[in-house]
């Protein structure tokens, strides 16, 4: 099994707005940080290459989504690396969310997750709180919990 993950965020201004220029010219450094950690598999990029989507009405949220080896290369990745330094200066790019806002699940080796499944594990985690089947990284779930 392999651990993928689901991170919607809602920028407090338009991706093209001067206050996202630090954010911008960082993505493909930060996208690329992961695409080289040890336990990386995959990440939903288009066909440009952007990792970056908007598969929302609103074209201020934006969704990241990934697939590891295990929970411990992506918390490593993302509390390890220098992806922390990005993620330490979130509130200057996005707004506050008290729902959660990233979902990991397990899924078979070789399985790559849609953005719906990714978007209907994060609505289970929301309506159900933490489960085998929707879950974060405060709480942790092994494979074999799952059915």
């Amino acid at each position: 099994m392999q651990l993928a993950q689901y991170n919607i965020a809602r920028l407090a201004a338009p991706l093209a707005d001067a206050a996202n220029r630090d954010f911008v010219a960082n993505l493909d450094r930060v996208n690329a940080l992961a695409d080289e950690s040890p336990g990386f598999v995959w990440r939903l990029v288009d066909e440009a290459g952007d990792g970056t989507f908007h598969p929302y009405d609103d074209h201020q949220v934006i969704v990241t989504m990934s697939v590891w080896e295990s929970r411990q290369a992506l918390f490593d990745f993302t509390y390890r690396s220098g992806h922390l330094e990005f993620l330490r200066r979130r509130r200057e790019w996005f707004g506050h969310s008290e729902a959660p806002t990233i979902v990991l699940w397990w899924v078979p080796d070789g399985h790559v997750p849609t953005v719906e499944e990714g978007k209907a594990r994060l609505e289970l985690l929301r309506a159900q709180g933490p489960t085998p089947e929707a879950f974060t990284f405060r709480e942790d779930f092994e494979p074999a919990a799952v059915r």
